[in-house]
Protein backbone atom coordinates (compact mmCIF):
# COMPACT_ATOMS: atom_id res chain seq x y z
CA UNK A 1 0.00 0.00 0.00
CA UNK A 2 1.03 3.37 -0.74
CA UNK A 3 1.78 6.09 1.46
CA UNK A 4 -0.99 7.91 -0.11
CA UNK A 5 -3.54 5.39 0.22
CA UNK A 6 -2.57 4.71 3.60
CA UNK A 7 -3.53 7.98 4.76
CA UNK A 8 -6.89 7.77 2.53
CA UNK A 9 -7.64 5.19 4.80
CA UNK A 10 -6.13 6.31 8.30
CA UNK A 11 -7.60 10.14 8.09
CA UNK A 12 -11.41 8.88 7.75
CA UNK A 13 -10.52 6.55 10.87
CA UNK A 14 -8.98 9.40 12.96
CA UNK A 15 -11.97 11.81 12.11
CA UNK A 16 -14.15 8.39 13.48
CA UNK A 17 -11.83 8.33 16.28
CA UNK A 18 -12.57 12.59 17.16
CA UNK A 19 -15.92 11.66 17.40
CA UNK A 20 -15.96 8.87 19.54
CA UNK A 21 -13.56 11.00 21.96
CA UNK A 22 -15.64 13.90 21.86
CA UNK A 23 -19.13 11.00 22.78
CA UNK A 24 -16.86 9.07 25.47
CA UNK A 25 -16.07 12.53 26.82
CA UNK A 26 -19.60 13.77 27.22
CA UNK A 27 -21.00 10.39 28.51
CA UNK A 28 -18.73 10.22 31.46
CA UNK A 29 -17.83 13.80 32.28
CA UNK A 30 -20.75 14.71 33.97
CA UNK A 31 -19.43 12.27 36.79
CA UNK A 32 -16.64 14.50 37.90
CA UNK A 33 -18.91 17.98 37.31
CA UNK A 34 -22.26 16.45 39.37
CA UNK A 35 -21.37 18.81 42.48
CA UNK A 36 -20.67 21.80 40.59
CA UNK A 37 -24.06 21.15 38.13
CA UNK A 38 -26.39 20.19 41.23
CA UNK A 39 -25.26 23.32 42.59
CA UNK A 40 -26.10 25.70 39.81
CA UNK A 41 -29.30 23.88 38.78
CA UNK A 42 -30.50 24.05 42.55
CA UNK A 43 -30.54 19.97 42.80
CA UNK A 44 -29.10 17.65 45.18
CA UNK A 45 -26.29 16.10 43.52
CA UNK A 46 -27.90 12.28 43.79
CA UNK A 47 -30.55 13.82 41.73
CA UNK A 48 -28.06 15.23 39.21
CA UNK A 49 -26.53 11.80 39.17
CA UNK A 50 -29.66 10.99 37.35
CA UNK A 51 -28.40 12.80 34.56
CA UNK A 52 -26.01 9.44 33.89
CA UNK A 53 -28.90 6.85 34.11
CA UNK A 54 -31.13 9.71 31.69
CA UNK A 55 -27.89 9.36 29.63
CA UNK A 56 -27.75 5.54 29.69
CA UNK A 57 -31.63 5.36 29.06
CA UNK A 58 -31.03 7.63 26.20
CA UNK A 59 -28.39 5.17 24.58
CA UNK A 60 -30.54 2.14 24.92
CA UNK A 61 -33.77 4.02 23.38
CA UNK A 62 -31.99 5.66 20.58
CA UNK A 63 -29.85 2.39 19.49
CA UNK A 64 -33.09 0.85 17.77
CA UNK A 65 -35.02 4.00 16.69
CA UNK A 66 -31.97 5.65 15.30
CA UNK A 67 -31.16 2.65 12.99
CA UNK A 68 -34.59 2.37 11.59
CA UNK A 69 -34.94 6.45 11.38
CA UNK A 70 -31.13 6.30 9.47
CA UNK A 71 -31.46 2.44 7.68
CA UNK A 72 -31.92 3.62 4.21
CA UNK A 73 -29.51 6.67 4.59
CA UNK A 74 -26.30 6.70 2.69
CA UNK A 75 -24.02 6.01 5.26
CA UNK A 76 -21.71 9.05 5.58
CA UNK A 77 -24.68 11.29 5.38
CA UNK A 78 -25.87 9.48 8.16
CA UNK A 79 -22.86 9.96 10.68
CA UNK A 80 -22.60 13.57 9.71
CA UNK A 81 -26.39 13.66 10.92
CA UNK A 82 -25.24 11.68 13.93
CA UNK A 83 -22.12 13.90 14.66
CA UNK A 84 -24.69 16.98 14.04
CA UNK A 85 -27.32 15.38 16.81
CA UNK A 86 -24.21 15.20 18.95
CA UNK A 87 -22.76 18.87 18.69
CA UNK A 88 -26.52 20.35 18.96
CA UNK A 89 -27.04 18.33 22.39
CA UNK A 90 -23.99 19.24 23.99
CA UNK A 91 -24.79 22.87 23.28
CA UNK A 92 -28.36 22.31 24.38
CA UNK A 93 -26.70 21.23 27.20
CA UNK A 94 -24.11 24.08 27.90
CA UNK A 95 -26.84 26.24 27.72
CA UNK A 96 -29.77 24.51 29.83
CA UNK A 97 -31.36 26.79 32.13
CA UNK A 98 -33.41 24.25 34.37
CA UNK A 99 -33.03 20.60 35.61
CA UNK A 100 -35.63 18.95 33.21
CA UNK A 101 -34.02 20.81 30.21
CA UNK A 102 -30.39 19.79 31.14
CA UNK A 103 -32.32 15.76 31.43
CA UNK A 104 -33.99 16.17 28.22
CA UNK A 105 -30.53 17.91 26.21
CA UNK A 106 -28.52 15.18 27.98
CA UNK A 107 -31.00 11.93 26.56
CA UNK A 108 -30.83 13.63 23.30
CA UNK A 109 -27.64 13.94 22.77
CA UNK A 110 -27.35 10.01 24.11
CA UNK A 111 -29.43 9.40 20.87
CA UNK A 112 -26.48 9.73 18.47
CA UNK A 113 -24.14 7.18 21.03
CA UNK A 114 -25.13 4.01 20.13
CA UNK A 115 -25.39 4.59 16.41
CA UNK A 116 -22.53 6.35 15.51
CA UNK A 117 -20.36 3.57 17.36
CA UNK A 118 -22.54 0.93 15.45
CA UNK A 119 -22.76 2.11 12.16
CA UNK A 120 -19.14 3.72 12.72
CA UNK A 121 -17.78 0.58 13.46
CA UNK A 122 -19.37 -1.01 9.86
CA UNK A 123 -17.83 2.08 8.19
CA UNK A 124 -14.13 1.65 9.81
CA UNK A 125 -14.32 -1.98 8.65
CA UNK A 126 -15.38 -1.39 5.31
CA UNK A 127 -12.40 1.42 4.57
CA UNK A 128 -9.70 -1.51 5.30
CA UNK A 129 -8.96 -5.13 3.73
CA UNK A 130 -10.95 -7.62 5.80
CA UNK A 131 -7.83 -8.64 7.51
CA UNK A 132 -7.58 -5.54 9.02
CA UNK A 133 -11.55 -4.92 10.02
CA UNK A 134 -11.06 -5.16 14.23
CA UNK A 135 -7.61 -3.04 13.82
CA UNK A 136 -9.94 -0.16 12.32
CA UNK A 137 -12.47 -0.21 14.77
CA UNK A 138 -9.83 -0.47 17.73
CA UNK A 139 -8.74 2.88 16.25
CA UNK A 140 -11.95 4.41 16.36
CA UNK A 141 -12.71 3.42 19.46
CA UNK A 142 -9.45 4.26 20.60
CA UNK A 143 -11.27 7.86 20.88
CA UNK A 144 -13.90 6.45 23.78
CA UNK A 145 -10.95 5.20 25.71
CA UNK A 146 -8.85 8.51 25.39
CA UNK A 147 -11.49 10.09 26.53
CA UNK A 148 -11.52 8.51 29.74
CA UNK A 149 -7.72 9.25 29.52
CA UNK A 150 -7.39 13.01 28.79
CA UNK A 151 -11.27 14.06 27.53
CA UNK A 152 -12.95 13.58 31.42
CA UNK A 153 -9.82 14.64 33.83
CA UNK A 154 -9.10 17.75 31.44
CA UNK A 155 -13.30 18.38 31.75
CA UNK A 156 -13.45 17.90 34.52
CA UNK A 157 -10.47 20.28 35.27
CA UNK A 158 -12.44 22.73 33.31
CA UNK A 159 -15.38 22.99 34.49
CA UNK A 160 -13.91 23.12 38.06
CA UNK A 161 -12.00 26.07 37.16
CA UNK A 162 -14.67 27.80 34.75
CA UNK A 163 -17.75 26.54 35.36
CA UNK A 164 -19.44 23.02 33.83
CA UNK A 165 -21.01 25.14 31.47
CA UNK A 166 -17.58 25.25 29.39
CA UNK A 167 -16.58 21.83 29.24
CA UNK A 168 -19.98 21.18 27.25
CA UNK A 169 -19.47 23.57 25.14
CA UNK A 170 -15.77 22.64 23.99
CA UNK A 171 -17.42 18.76 23.57
CA UNK A 172 -19.54 20.56 21.15
CA UNK A 173 -16.57 22.18 19.53
CA UNK A 174 -14.84 18.70 19.46
CA UNK A 175 -18.20 17.24 17.62
CA UNK A 176 -17.76 19.91 15.17
CA UNK A 177 -14.20 19.13 14.28
CA UNK A 178 -15.43 15.85 13.87
CA UNK A 179 -18.14 16.67 11.82
CA UNK A 180 -15.93 18.82 9.49
CA UNK A 181 -13.40 15.94 9.56
CA UNK A 182 -16.19 13.23 8.56
CA UNK A 183 -17.18 15.96 5.57
CA UNK A 184 -14.69 16.25 4.08
CA UNK A 185 -12.53 12.65 4.61
CA UNK A 186 -14.58 10.07 4.39
CA UNK A 187 -15.63 8.66 1.14
CA UNK A 188 -18.97 9.11 0.00
CA UNK A 189 -20.54 5.49 0.62
CA UNK A 190 -23.84 3.94 -0.20
CA UNK A 191 -26.36 2.85 2.03
CA UNK A 192 -26.09 -0.94 2.32
CA UNK A 193 -28.84 -2.91 0.60
CA UNK A 194 -30.83 -4.18 3.03
CA UNK A 195 -33.69 -6.75 3.08
CA UNK A 196 -36.14 -4.33 4.55
CA UNK A 197 -36.75 -3.35 8.14
CA UNK A 198 -39.02 -6.65 8.90
CA UNK A 199 -36.06 -9.02 7.73
CA UNK A 200 -33.56 -6.65 9.01
CA UNK A 201 -34.90 -7.56 12.77
CA UNK A 202 -35.20 -10.82 12.00
CA UNK A 203 -31.42 -11.54 12.42
CA UNK A 204 -32.35 -11.21 16.35
CA UNK A 205 -33.88 -14.61 16.21
CA UNK A 206 -30.27 -16.11 15.44
CA UNK A 207 -28.72 -16.74 18.40
CA UNK A 208 -25.48 -16.09 17.89
CA UNK A 209 -26.47 -12.75 17.47
CA UNK A 210 -28.08 -12.71 20.96
CA UNK A 211 -25.39 -14.52 22.86
CA UNK A 212 -22.45 -12.24 20.85
CA UNK A 213 -25.21 -8.92 22.14
CA UNK A 214 -25.45 -11.11 25.69
CA UNK A 215 -21.66 -11.47 25.88
CA UNK A 216 -20.99 -7.79 25.52
CA UNK A 217 -23.79 -6.88 27.83
CA UNK A 218 -22.02 -9.08 30.69
CA UNK A 219 -18.49 -7.94 29.87
CA UNK A 220 -19.71 -4.39 30.39
CA UNK A 221 -21.50 -5.50 33.64
CA UNK A 222 -18.38 -7.11 34.60
CA UNK A 223 -16.69 -4.13 34.18
CA UNK A 224 -18.98 -1.40 35.51
CA UNK A 225 -19.97 -3.60 38.61
CA UNK A 226 -16.70 -2.37 40.33
CA UNK A 227 -15.19 0.28 38.52
CA UNK A 228 -18.34 2.62 39.56
CA UNK A 229 -17.44 1.95 43.19
CA UNK A 230 -13.59 2.55 42.45
CA UNK A 231 -13.25 5.64 43.89
CA UNK A 232 -14.79 4.32 47.61
CA UNK A 233 -12.40 1.45 46.96
CA UNK A 234 -9.24 3.00 46.54
CA UNK A 235 -9.86 5.77 48.92
CA UNK A 236 -11.26 3.46 51.59
CA UNK A 237 -9.39 0.13 51.20
CA UNK A 238 -6.10 1.43 48.94
CA UNK A 239 -5.93 4.61 51.58
CA UNK A 240 -5.05 6.37 48.11
CA UNK A 241 -5.23 10.25 48.41
CA UNK A 242 -7.57 12.41 46.16
CA UNK A 243 -4.46 13.20 43.91
CA UNK A 244 -3.77 9.47 44.42
CA UNK A 245 -7.22 8.30 42.88
CA UNK A 246 -6.80 10.34 39.71
CA UNK A 247 -3.15 8.82 38.88
CA UNK A 248 -5.03 5.38 39.52
CA UNK A 249 -7.85 6.51 37.15
CA UNK A 250 -5.32 8.00 34.63
CA UNK A 251 -3.37 5.06 34.40
CA UNK A 252 -6.63 2.88 34.25
CA UNK A 253 -7.22 5.03 31.37
CA UNK A 254 -4.05 3.88 29.71
CA UNK A 255 -4.72 0.44 30.17
CA UNK A 256 -8.18 0.62 28.17
CA UNK A 257 -6.53 2.63 25.56
CA UNK A 258 -4.09 0.03 25.19
CA UNK A 259 -5.76 -3.36 25.64
CA UNK A 260 -8.36 -2.03 22.77
CA UNK A 261 -5.54 -1.41 20.31
CA UNK A 262 -3.93 -4.23 21.22
CA UNK A 263 -7.41 -6.26 21.07
CA UNK A 264 -7.81 -4.89 17.55
CA UNK A 265 -4.80 -6.59 16.25
CA UNK A 266 -5.64 -10.00 17.75
CA UNK A 267 -9.37 -9.86 17.16
CA UNK A 268 -8.64 -10.23 13.34
CA UNK A 269 -7.29 -13.96 13.91
CA UNK A 270 -9.25 -15.59 16.16
CA UNK A 271 -12.34 -13.49 18.25
CA UNK A 272 -13.84 -16.21 20.05
CA UNK A 273 -10.29 -18.20 20.93
CA UNK A 274 -9.47 -14.50 21.96
CA UNK A 275 -12.73 -14.37 24.01
CA UNK A 276 -12.25 -17.54 25.74
CA UNK A 277 -8.85 -16.44 27.23
CA UNK A 278 -10.07 -12.81 28.17
CA UNK A 279 -12.75 -13.33 30.11
CA UNK A 280 -10.62 -16.18 31.70
CA UNK A 281 -7.87 -13.87 32.90
CA UNK A 282 -10.42 -10.88 33.90
CA UNK A 283 -11.70 -13.66 36.46
CA UNK A 284 -8.64 -14.06 37.66
CA UNK A 285 -7.20 -10.24 37.32
CA UNK A 286 -10.80 -9.92 39.44
CA UNK A 287 -10.47 -11.76 42.52
CA UNK A 288 -6.93 -10.77 42.69
CA UNK A 289 -8.35 -7.40 43.15
CA UNK A 290 -10.01 -8.33 46.27
CA UNK A 291 -6.40 -9.32 47.18
CA UNK A 292 -4.56 -6.26 45.56
CA UNK A 293 -7.00 -3.53 46.42
CA UNK A 294 -5.40 -3.24 50.08
CA UNK A 295 -1.98 -2.38 48.75
CA UNK A 296 -0.61 0.69 47.00
CA UNK A 297 1.54 -0.72 44.46
CA UNK A 298 -0.25 -3.83 43.77
CA UNK A 299 -3.32 -2.27 43.56
CA UNK A 300 -2.18 0.10 41.08
CA UNK A 301 -0.59 -2.75 38.90
CA UNK A 302 -3.70 -4.66 39.04
CA UNK A 303 -5.79 -1.84 37.68
CA UNK A 304 -3.82 -1.20 34.85
CA UNK A 305 -4.21 -4.81 33.62
CA UNK A 306 -7.86 -5.22 34.58
CA UNK A 307 -8.16 -2.17 31.79
CA UNK A 308 -5.73 -3.97 29.33
CA UNK A 309 -7.77 -6.94 29.77
CA UNK A 310 -11.44 -5.03 29.76
CA UNK A 311 -10.99 -3.35 26.46
CA UNK A 312 -8.65 -6.22 24.88
CA UNK A 313 -12.53 -7.65 24.70
CA UNK A 314 -14.28 -5.13 22.75
CA UNK A 315 -13.18 -5.13 19.14
CA UNK A 316 -13.78 -9.09 19.08
CA UNK A 317 -17.27 -8.82 20.48
CA UNK A 318 -18.32 -6.11 18.17
CA UNK A 319 -16.74 -7.78 15.04
CA UNK A 320 -18.35 -11.34 16.66
CA UNK A 321 -21.73 -9.50 16.18
CA UNK A 322 -21.47 -7.94 12.82
CA UNK A 323 -20.20 -11.04 11.45
CA UNK A 324 -23.22 -13.21 12.92
CA UNK A 325 -25.89 -10.35 11.31
CA UNK A 326 -24.05 -10.33 7.93
CA UNK A 327 -27.36 -9.30 6.35
CA UNK A 328 -27.54 -6.48 8.82
CA UNK A 329 -24.40 -4.73 10.35
CA UNK A 330 -25.54 -1.62 10.40
CA UNK A 331 -28.20 -2.82 12.86
CA UNK A 332 -26.82 -5.63 14.56
CA UNK A 333 -23.72 -3.44 15.57
CA UNK A 334 -26.11 -0.96 16.71
CA UNK A 335 -28.06 -2.96 18.60
CA UNK A 336 -24.90 -3.95 20.43
CA UNK A 337 -23.93 -0.91 21.47
CA UNK A 338 -27.03 -0.78 23.26
CA UNK A 339 -26.73 -4.27 24.80
CA UNK A 340 -23.56 -3.19 26.25
CA UNK A 341 -24.99 0.15 27.57
CA UNK A 342 -27.49 -1.94 29.26
CA UNK A 343 -24.46 -3.65 30.75
CA UNK A 344 -22.90 -0.72 32.06
CA UNK A 345 -26.52 -0.01 33.68
CA UNK A 346 -27.52 -3.30 35.19
CA UNK A 347 -23.27 -3.64 36.44
CA UNK A 348 -23.89 -0.28 38.59
CA UNK A 349 -26.67 -1.54 40.18
CA UNK A 350 -25.65 -5.19 40.63
CA UNK A 351 -22.58 -3.38 42.45
CA UNK A 352 -24.56 -1.49 44.59
CA UNK A 353 -27.13 -3.83 45.43
CA UNK A 354 -23.92 -6.14 47.01
CA UNK A 355 -22.80 -2.99 49.09
CA UNK A 356 -26.49 -2.75 50.02
CA UNK A 357 -26.72 -6.36 51.20
CA UNK A 358 -23.46 -5.67 53.29
CA UNK A 359 -20.42 -6.48 50.73
CA UNK A 360 -17.36 -4.60 51.38
CA UNK A 361 -15.84 -2.59 49.39
CA UNK A 362 -12.69 -5.11 49.49
CA UNK A 363 -14.82 -7.71 48.30
CA UNK A 364 -16.48 -5.72 45.31
CA UNK A 365 -14.48 -7.20 42.89
CA UNK A 366 -15.92 -10.93 43.36
CA UNK A 367 -19.11 -9.61 41.76
CA UNK A 368 -17.14 -8.45 38.72
CA UNK A 369 -15.14 -11.69 38.81
CA UNK A 370 -18.64 -13.81 39.01
CA UNK A 371 -20.13 -12.04 36.03
CA UNK A 372 -16.72 -12.29 33.96
CA UNK A 373 -16.91 -16.31 35.01
CA UNK A 374 -20.32 -16.34 33.00
CA UNK A 375 -18.93 -14.55 30.03
CA UNK A 376 -16.13 -17.59 29.88
CA UNK A 377 -18.98 -19.89 30.30
CA UNK A 378 -21.05 -18.14 27.41
CA UNK A 379 -17.84 -18.42 25.20
CA UNK A 380 -18.73 -21.99 25.06
CA UNK A 381 -21.65 -21.88 24.51
CA UNK A 382 -20.71 -19.70 21.48
CA UNK A 383 -18.38 -22.38 20.32
CA UNK A 384 -21.10 -25.29 20.43
CA UNK A 385 -23.00 -22.39 18.30
CA UNK A 386 -20.21 -22.26 15.79
CA UNK A 387 -19.51 -25.76 14.95
CA UNK A 388 -23.74 -26.30 14.76
CA UNK A 389 -23.48 -23.26 12.17
CA UNK A 390 -20.49 -24.82 10.41
CA UNK A 391 -22.06 -28.07 10.09
CA UNK A 392 -25.62 -26.79 9.14
CA UNK A 393 -23.48 -24.25 6.13
CA UNK A 394 -21.69 -27.31 5.16
CA UNK A 395 -24.64 -29.58 4.18
CA UNK A 396 -26.12 -26.72 2.79
CA UNK A 397 -22.81 -26.67 0.41
CA UNK A 398 -22.83 -29.90 -0.09
CA UNK A 399 -26.54 -30.49 -1.08
CA UNK A 400 -26.44 -27.42 -3.49
CA UNK A 401 -23.60 -29.52 -5.31
CA UNK A 402 -25.90 -32.37 -5.47
CA UNK A 403 -28.92 -30.70 -6.89
CA UNK A 404 -26.07 -29.58 -9.72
Amino acid sequence: MSLLDHLRTRLPLFALTVGSFGIGSTEFVIMGLLPEVAGDLDVSIPSAGMLVTGYAMGVVVGAPLMAVTLSKAPRKGALLTLMAIFMLGNLLCALAPSFGLMMAARVFTAFAHAAFFGMGAVVAADLVPRDQRAQAMALMFAGLTLANVLGVPGGTALGQALGWRYTFGVVAAIGLVALVGLAALLPRMAAVPGPGLAKEFSMLRDPRVLLGMALSGVSAASLFSVFTYIRPILSGVTQVSDDGVSLFLLLFGVGLTVGNLLGGRLADRRPLRMLVAIFFLLTLVLAGFTLTSAYWGPALLTLFVWGVISFAAVPALQIRVMDAAHGSPNLASTLNQGGFNIGCAGGAYLGGLAIQSGVSYAQLPWVGAALALLAFGMTFVARAQDRKYGRQAGAARDAAAFAH
